[in-house]
């Protein structure tokens, strides 16, 4: 039942941004971070394929309204630029992919896939202690949070 829906688009690890964007916008996007500043005009011509013009201007656009890039006008034309690195990008996609997974009661199942995953890789050891040091400066990060709240509720 579920076959159809864990497909190689999750599985594959070496692109996070499969689950966000499409393949023409990730080709795009990869143009956009190689050069910094372009015109529609300039991803176009460098994309691997043949892509009108309007559609490259239509993704453009599209990725500007996920706030994947900004822009402005110069002239008549728009230049567009990433409005992340590629780094904060994919961080920023994956935080918030984890959050959805995270809201509503799938949690404990979603932890306990988590650490078997985790547990089942080469060097699981490792990473599950490394995962386990996260928790404990996490836990510990709240906990130095929340005591000046604690004591100024006995006030």
């Amino acid at each position: 039942m579920f076959k159809a829906l864990w497909n190689s688009r999750w599985r594959r690890a070496d692109d996070p941004l499969r689950a966000a964007l499409g393949h023409l916008e990730r080709e795009v996007m990869e143009v956009v971070w190689a050069h910094e500043r372009m015109t529609v005009r300039e991803v176009q011509a460098l994309l691997s394929r043949r892509v009108a013009y309007t559609t490259v201007m239509t993704t453009l656009d599209r990725l500007f309204k996920k706030g994947f890039v900004a822009r402005s006008r110069v002239g008549r034309a728009f230049v567009y630029a990433p409005a992340q690195t590629r780094h904060q990008t994919e961080a920023a996609v994956a935080s918030g992919l984890v959050s959805g997974f995270f809201s509503g009661g799938a949690a404990m199942p979603i932890l306990s896939n988590l650490v078997d995953a985790v547990g089942s890789q080469d060097g699981g050891v490792d990473l599950l202690n490394a995962l386990e040091e996260m928790v404990r400066d996490k836990r510990r990060r709240i906990e130095e949070g929340a005591a000046p709240s604690e004591s100024k509720k006995k006030v």
